[in-house]
């Protein structure tokens, strides 16, 4: 498929990804998405994609001339009521109107609505394969009774995603290089992390370096960076982790030189 190998080519680069989705204001108001389009602004030409839903894409004054890859979100739900229950609220077709070089689906698996989830990321594959459009599926252990970092759930979770037919798949870290590695290899398809809750610098840089050496092509990292005091410095530190194999030491003189800037 010429088109969709284009396009994943907009998004990953010499087999590595750097993504920052922005996804999270459907949920709730969340801090720092206030004004996307300046977070856009700042760290584009470091970051690889984003992912946005219609309505921001819609409404944005940068998108349109941005030189990172767009990745269109097709899942949402709110904390109102089941956070878990992801439904879809647009379709392949939007995205691709949109302008979109990818799409994705959030699926919690051992969820309540885990059945539903799967039959329409199913069927989104299956559209995403015939219009030559990568798909990013979401996939996390969550629900009752469910331990989301533990590495059993998480390798169900990456084998879910390449049973249906995704392109890439974002999930958690397991918490160690060798966990995550038994993940990596449960099946063929590139695997990226989620970055989860916010956690200071050092944690998190640590983590995604972890990640990397377990196999990761890259990151799906959104409040790590939109809350960041200085989104443009931490996209750069994890760029050259995830691109050109640097050390978590390597990177710490980019914050330093940001905390001095922040007074």
């Amino acid at each position: 498929m010429v088109g969709k190998r284009r396009r994943l080519g907009r998004i990953v680069k010499n087999g590595k990804s750097l993504i920052v989705p922005m996804d999270h204001g459907i949920s709730k108001p969340v801090k720092g998405l206030e004004d996307i389009d300046e977070i856009l602004r700042k760290i584009d030409g470091v970051v690889d994609a984003v992912v946005l839903h219609k309505g921001v894409v819609k409404r944005s004054r940068y998108v349109a001339d941005m030189g990172m890859g767009l990745i269109v979100h097709l899942s949402a739900s709110t904390c109102l009521v089941d956070p878990n229950d992801k439904r879809i609220i647009t379709s392949v077709e939007k995205a691709i109107e949109l302008g979109a070089d990818a799409v994705s689906v959030h699926v919690n698996i051992g969820s309540k609505t885990e059945g539903r989830q799967l039959e329409e990321a199913g069927r989104i594959a299956e559209i995403c394969d015939s219009w030559g459009m990568p798909l990013l599926a979401m996939i996390y252990p969550r629900g009752k009774g469910i331990e989301e970092k533990d590495p059993e759930m998480v390798k169900h979770a990456v084998r879910v995603g390449y049973e249906i037919g995704a392109d890439i798949v974002k999930t958690n870290y397991t918490g160690s290089v060798d966990t995550f590695a038994e993940v990596v290899d449960v099946a063929d398809v590139p695997v990226v992390v989620a970055g989860g809750s916010k956690k200071d610098e050092l944690s998190l840089l640590k983590e995604v370096k972890e990640a990397m050496m377990a196999g990761a092509i890259g990151v799906a990292i959104g409040r790590n960076v939109f809350q960041h005091p200085k989104p443009e410095l931490i996209v750069k530190a994890l760029r050259m982790i995830i691109h050109e194999g640097a050390d978590v030491e390597d990177v710490r003189g980019i914050l330093y030189e940001g905390s001095l800037a922040l007074g």
